[in-house]
């Protein structure tokens, strides 16, 4: 009777820790719910799922570059923000392929009429990709990618500086390989050449680091970028996180206090979910790329997409088929290649007007990236 009465007590209790921890996380998600009602109004201007994507789903990733609150030791002027860097995520229907996207900052874009923080109308205009956020919030840069690819944004989530750090901080950081000692104040790394577990404010930095790096470029530090999401990757299915409680826990603690999301995806259950679809992608299946970029022709510190490629990319992601991509600065193979898309369209031209598909276009080219499985430190 003791014992019996001993256990009903601890399934109460148990179950009432759960409960509470249960309402903790799903508590710490904040819904944008003003992005959802400026979507919802102007569903009429949103493209429509094509028949071979049902299933498949598009999260758009926006890391905001705020500099309110916490955020303000990196300077600039608080209470405005650029999206510092933009992914789009296809996960595709069968859940065995997930493709990551890198949308290039400064990519001239036709930005569409947004909504603006004071109410007004913006005009469409011609702009850098990450003005869009400036000029109307994550609603216009949604519609943004949007209009310049065809691909419905089914989700979306928002991370800022210190959101960032903690996740990485969560999972105990991030082995990255450093070519070359970095000693860059500004991104706050000092960083002696090698292997290297980078944690919150390191991470960071690394991640954003532009002039200091390589080129300068942009371009390289998206690569960074991906390398450092990879590795994320690796560092999460090797430990086992996502099938361990006791370190699940944290992570999505983390995760739920870290970010905002649209209404559908602001909920535990709807987070958890989409963990459980993702730990189910093999890494060798998951695809890091920047949408094919070039220098823009009227300005050599801007880019413009490289067509027809990009509009072929595109138009893989639309019809939830694989894309093939190669290491970054090896040449290109000859032909069609194992998993390359043939065309669709011939996509969007630099202001991100569609053009129509051209027969002649020919097949899609196995794009520049990497896979989530491929250690950048390990010796090639």
């Amino acid at each position: 009777m003791i014992t019996a009465g001993a256990v009903a007590f601890l399934l109460v209790v148990t179950g009432a820790l759960l409960w509470i921890a249960y309402r903790k996380l799903d508590g710490n998600i904040r819904t944008d719910s003003a992005t959802d009602r400026l979507l919802a109004k102007l569903e009429a201007e949103r493209p429509s799922r094509t028949a071979g994507a049902r299933g498949a789903q598009n999260i758009l990733l926006i890391g905001s570059d705020d500099r309110s609150g916490p955020n303000g030791s990196y300077g600039g002027e608080a209470g405005t923000q650029r999206s510092d860097t933009t992914i789009l995520l296809h996960l595709a229907a069968d859940r065995k392929h997930a493709t990551a996207v890198s949308v290039p900052r400064d990519v001239m874009v036709t930005v569409p009429a947004c909504e603006q923080p004071d109410g007004s109308r913006s005009r469409p205009a011609l702009m850098q990709f990450n003005r869009a956020f400036e000029t109307g919030g994550p609603a216009c840069s949604i519609r943004t990618v949007e209009q310049l690819s065809g691909i419905r944004i089914d989700h979306y989530v928002i991370l800022d500086f210190s959101g960032f750090k903690r996740m990485v901080d969560t999972i105990g950081g991030v082995e990255v390989c450093v070519p070359q000692p970095i000693h860059d104040k500004d991104a706050k790394l000092d960083l002696p050449a090698g292997r290297q577990t980078l944690r919150g404010e390191q991470a960071l930095g690394y991640v954003r680091a532009r002039e200091s790096l390589g080129d300068g470029s942009d371009t390289q530090r998206m690569g960074r970028q991906q390398q450092f999401l990879a590795a994320l990757v690796r560092k999460v299915q090797s430990q086992g996180v996502l099938l361990n409680p006791a370190k699940l826990w944290p992570v999505l603690d983390a995760a739920t206090s870290s970010v905002r999301a649209d209404g559908a995806l602001s909920s535990l259950g709807a987070l958890y979910d989409l963990t459980q679809d993702l730990r189910g992608v093999p890494s060798a299946d998951v695809v890091l790329l920047t949408a094919p970029r070039r220098p823009y022709r009227y300005d050599s510190d801007r880019d413009e997409f490289v067509q027809p490629q990009t509009g072929q990319l595109f138009a893989a992601l639309r019809d939830d088929r694989p894309v093939a991509v190669r290491p970054p600065g090896s040449a290109p193979s000859p032909g069609r290649g194992p998993g390359a898309i043939p065309t669709a369209s011939a996509g969007p031209r630099p202001g991100g007007v569609a053009a129509k598909a051209s027969p002649s276009a020919g097949s899609s080219p196995t794009f520049e990236g990497r896979t989530a499985d491929v250690d950048a430190c390990a010796p090639h």
